[in-house]
């Protein structure tokens, strides 16, 4: 693979040899250089401070920061690789604590502010940390429940133990622990825990670090750009690529806090963001509010846009002209989003008509693909030469994948996508994973003989080494006669229906055979379907225009989908299915159906 601009990791090395040995920076070698090349660069962002106003640390004041709390972690006793619980809403308070700890050379546990009290118990009973760092709403429980942990806030109402006001005396070099190699873990992800026994993903320094550099060789980004962190920060897509990429690259962090319209609006306008990191449901729903706008201006209006955009989509994707931000600067403008260069998708895959639309648009909409054991992203679609039906290219020569033929599958025609076989995806490369957290037996379950790692991910990949991604192993649904569905795909159908807030497929079984599963959807509809129709939701019933709605919306739906994937069974649910910071469906769900 030749690169037509210099390595995204060229920068290092004239500090390779000097200020870090190894084949890669651990964390705070990585942090000692960026404080040199950009200390006066804006770092991290939010808007915290009075009224709403913008707060933003340089690189040189996040360093001095970050090394005030190590000495103070140290200082309390932290030793190498004690590990340390994190929960909270993103800020540039969590931020420098992961970094913090990483640089006393502890290991970061992170923990999502959403999680119920006792799954976050049980992350605290697996992880067994010496410290937490928690928003004021968790730390009653946690004091309650481990009170031989040490508990510090995030938030400043409690003086005394905000961590920005920790301080110490500075350790003396007896004192200071041993700095980690690239090899040493940085931290570990775990499950939701919400089965009493989560799972936890080891990543090492060089996991992280190398899937960064790695992740940059399909995607050009500046000092100068301005990255988005709305998405749960302790979540590994936005970890890596709002939050560890910047900071290799020198860019200015956003921390967003909230989905609320009018905030998500000010942060995107008043941040100037050019990067913004998204899954599927945000940008469906931006998109939404964007048609919605243009559909008022009437139909001819609406016409002559959408000719338009299939022009400017074709000088983009053909010609490599972007036309796009000349012919709809004022559209992008009024979404706040005009200073927007690159969009990227991750945590499932993305409608190819979304995708295209935001193409069309002018901006670089991307999508990648990855998962937590692989620090996580494994693919990205290169601005310059994207696939609109892929999740992303890979990385080789610096990783491998490879498609494993699953066999379960026979030879027809249903399990060939251009012209290749489906199968699971295996991936081998630096940013794989360490293992489970004391589960060995399910670590050596997750590797081949040769090494890759099982991603549980159905898919194909081309010629040119993109990555076409079908769902998940374990949700595959086979039919009577023997066809194989893939719910994410049909799933996928529904994405820019607007009515319909959220879709679940799964296999059912009809009535008398216990053999064969047919298709039922689970939908939850939106609060716009009732409001247009002048209704309100009930609990204990649903109205007949919304089911009649519903099934007009499915019977479209089902004109485009093959014989054996369409929708025979539909139920309404009372409330949205649980999902996971990523926004997708928590598959093991209990329903609330009318019916």
């Amino acid at each position: 693979m030749s690169h037509k601009r210099p390595l995204p990791w060229a920068n290092l090395e004239e500090f390779r040899g000097k200020m870090f040995k190894g084949e890669w920076p651990t964390f705070p070698e990585l942090l000692e250089i960026q404080n040199l090349r950009f200390g006066e660069r804006p770092c991290l962002t939010d808007f915290d401070g009075p009224d709403g106003s913008k707060r933003t640390l340089t690189y040189s004041q996040m360093y001095e920061k970050v090394l005030k709390l190590a000495n103070f972690l140290v200082s309390s006793g932290l030793k190498k690789g004690d590990h340390v619980a994190v929960a909270g809403k993103n800020s540039p308070e969590w931020a420098i604590t992961y970094l913090a700890i990483l640089v006393a050379s502890g290991v970061v546990i992170p923990i999502a502010d959403s999680l119920h009290d006792t799954e976050t118990g049980n992350i605290i009973k697996a992880s067994t940390p010496k410290f937490a760092f928690l928003d004021d709403g968790k730390i009653p429980y946690v004091k309650e429940n481990f009170p031989n942990l040490i508990v510090y806030s995030l938030n400043p109402t409690v003086p005394e133990k905000f961590v920005l006001n920790l301080s110490a005396s500075p350790v003396t070099p007896e004192n200071q622990n041993e700095k980690p190699t690239e090899d040493d873990l940085a931290l570990i992800m775990f499950t939701s825990g919400t089965t009493g026994n989560p799972k936890g993903v080891m990543l090492t320094h060089k996991n992280i670090i190398s899937d960064g550099y790695i992740a940059q060789t399909n995607l050009l980004i500046l000092p100068t750009d301005v990255f988005y962190a709305l998405l749960p920060i302790h979540h590994a897509y936005t970890m890596q690529a709002a939050f560890i990429c910047p900071l290799q690259v020198g860019a200015e962090i956003v921390f967003g806090k909230s989905l609320a319209v009018t905030r998500l609006m000010k942060e995107l306008r008043e941040g100037k963001i050019s990067i913004m990191l998204g899954v599927p449901l945000l940008y469906n729903k931006l998109l939404s509010g964007i048609n919605k706008g243009i559909r008022s201006k009437g139909a001819a209006v609406y016409g002559i846009i959408s000719l338009l955009r299939g022009i400017s989509f074709v000088s983009k994707k053909f010609f490599g002209l972007n036309i796009g931000r000349s012919l709809f600067g004022k559209v992008l403008e009024q979404a706040n989003i005009s200073t927007l260069r690159v969009a990227i998708c991750g945590g499932g895959p993305l409608a190819k008509s979304v995708f295209r639309q935001y193409q069309e648009m002018g901006i670089d909409f991307i999508q990648g693909y990855g998962l937590t054991e692989t620090s996580p992203i494994i693919a990205l679609n290169p601005v310059e030469k994207f696939k609109i039906q892929s999740v992303g290219r890979d990385f080789s020569p610096y990783e491998e994948i490879k498609i494993i033929e699953n066999k379960e599958f026979s030879d027809v025609a249903e399990n060939i996508r251009g012209g290749q076989k489906i199968g699971e995806i295996c991936v081998k490369g630096p940013m794989v994973m360490k293992g489970y957290y004391n589960m060995p037996k399910e670590t050596a379950e997750m590797f081949t003989e040769d090494g890759f790692l099982k991603t549980g991910d159905l898919g194909w990949m081309d010629k040119d080494h993109y990555i076409m991604l079908c769902g998940r192993a374990k949700n595959l649904i086979v039919t009577s006669g023997g066809k194989n569905v893939y719910p994410e795909e049909v799933e996928d159908s529904f994405q820019l229906y607007y009515d319909i807030q959220q879709v679940t497929v799964r296999g059912y079984h009809p009535k008398g055979d216990s053999t064969s599963e047919e298709i039922e959807a689970l939908i939850y509809v939106s609060d716009d379907l009732y409001k247009s129709l002048g209704l309100e939701r009930k609990t204990d019933s649903v109205q007949e225009e919304i089911v009649k709605a519903v099934h007009a919306i499915v019977s479209k739906v089902n004109k485009r989908l093959q014989s054996y994937e369409q929708i025979t069974k539909i139920s309404l649910l009372k409330e949205p299915l649980e999902m996971t910071p990523s926004q997708k469906v928590k598959r093991d769900f209990v329903a609330k159906i009318y019916e």
